[in-house]
């Protein structure tokens, strides 16, 4: 037997803790066990303590701490990303109406093209995709399309309805279970456009809220004079109060959680019986650092907001095999509004950065750039010694064409900021208390 090369150990309010990155597992010890297991060299050493502590060692074996020799642990990592990532019962198509948008955030990426509309001859060719690749995909079981942009509620009657309508169909022709989800900011919703979604099977809407109603209204305004705070509050409330979804994510600043609490009470205006239909998750805004006081500061909250009947968590903690980014599949598309085809929807949909195009058939012919992604994996030499390779594994797909070539760290080869995102991980659980990942020894 040995170590396994993803065990981390930590301590957290005075308690000492492992965790296995493989197995996704946390064992709480006793800190003279823990000292022993660091002090574990060889496999004379793990074969004493099977001796002198028989239910441990049958622990860490069971919960992968310790492995066979023969094992080849970045080969199981392998596999598990290759049955992730080349998945073929489902299909992910993403599709921007638009990348126009009727707010203007400062942080925001994109590059807004005014006047941008995806046409009818392109709303076409989009259901002729869904058709081809059903009909050319015979284990497919389950078909999504993720709504994004721009704001893709703009066009929710000219390409949105027509696409979604056709999907319905061809997909109970085809016995095939289809569902939808919006990246929206929520504030173009109507009732009856609400109405329209009771048609389709929506697994969620994501919702932005920029801090409390004074500075969410700086970020995200229709004019100088007319914020859009109030609105898209009612509408957040008008969705779970029709058992829609709601992801609301709160991108944060350094300078935007004073006063949050006030959002919690006008979320409150959700009846407690369907506050369970909203999520909350906080985002650091990726253009400012990281603030260890801010940090706390959203901890706080998360514990807040479940205490008063909602879901909420941390959106920092990676986990890039099992739950790897859509871009990393070989079953997904991003169509933009003209035609053009994309794997990731997290940099600007710049001409050059295209890796395919939709054709007349209704097919998609992919470059250069799509196979280099669908290759890229596992080519980052630090990242194959890491011990949270399994959670992180140098980033998604696009980071590591990013940085193709050399070695690199999305933790800047930092052992401290690394356990960050393991006791992240852990506090997390532990303050939901009835996860299954954390055992008591």
């Amino acid at each position: 037997m040995k170590k396994s090369q993803f065990n981390t150990s930590l301590v957290y309010e005075n308690k000492n803790y492992i965790y296995n990155a493989f197995s996704n597992k946390f064992i709480a010890v006793d800190p003279t066990i823990s000292d022993i297991l660091d002090a574990i060299r060889t496999p004379e050493n793990i074969e004493e303590l099977s001796g002198y502590h028989p239910t441990l060692y049958s622990s860490l074996c069971k919960n992968g701490f310790f492995v066979d020799d023969e094992v080849d642990e970045v080969e199981k990592v392998k596999e598990l990303s290759a049955k992730v990532d080349k998945n073929d019962t489902h299909f992910e198509l993403i599709v921007n109406p638009t990348m126009n948008c009727n707010f203007k955030c400062w942080y925001c990426y994109e590059s807004h093209v005014k006047g941008s509309k995806m046409n009818k001859e392109t709303v076409n060719k989009t259901c002729s995709l869904i058709a081809n690749i059903i009909e050319s995909n015979p284990n497919l079981k389950s078909f999504h399309i993720a709504w994004f942009g721009g704001e893709p509620l703009m066009y929710y009657r000219d390409v949105i309805e027509p696409i979604m309508d056709f999907a319905e169909d061809f997909c109970a022709i085809h016995n095939i279970y289809l569902s939808c989800h919006f990246t929206t900011n929520g504030f173009l919703l109507t009732d009856e456009i609400i109405e329209s979604l009771k048609k389709y099977t929506i697994t969620g809407l994501q919702i932005t809220l920029d801090g409390n109603k004074e500075t969410h209204n700086t970020v995200r305004y229709v004019s100088a004079t007319r914020g859009s705070y109030d609105t898209i509050i009612s509408n957040i409330v008008k969705l779970c109060e029709n058992d829609f979804h709601v992801g609301i994510r709160v991108n944060y600043t350094a300078t935007n959680m004073d006063g949050f609490e006030e959002v919690f009470d006008d979320l409150c205006m959700i009846s407690n019986e369907k506050r369970h239909f909203a999520t909350i998750s906080f985002h650091k805004v990726w253009q400012v650092s990281d603030d260890k006081v801010m940090s706390e500061r959203v901890r706080s909250l998360i514990r807040l907001v479940r205490d008063i009947g909602f879901v909420s968590a941390e959106g920092a903690i990676p986990d890039s095999v099992r739950h790897s980014c859509y871009a990393d599949k070989v079953n997904n598309a991003t169509i933009n509004y003209n035609g053009d085809v994309y794997k990731c929807t997290a940099r600007n949909f710049s001409p050059d950065a295209k890796e395919g195009v939709l054709n007349d058939d209704g097919k998609i012919e992919w470059n250069s750039k799509f196979h280099e992604r669908m290759d890229i994996k596992f080519k980052n030499k630090p990242c194959l010694e890491c011990p949270i390779m399994p959670l992180c594994n140098g980033g998604c797909s696009q980071h590591a064409m990013e940085n193709a070539g050399k070695d690199y760290c999305v933790y800047d080869f930092d052992e401290s900021k690394k356990k960050e995102i393991v006791m992240k991980k852990l506090m997390n659980i532990i303050d939901k208390s009835n996860s299954n990942e954390y055992s008591r020894l």
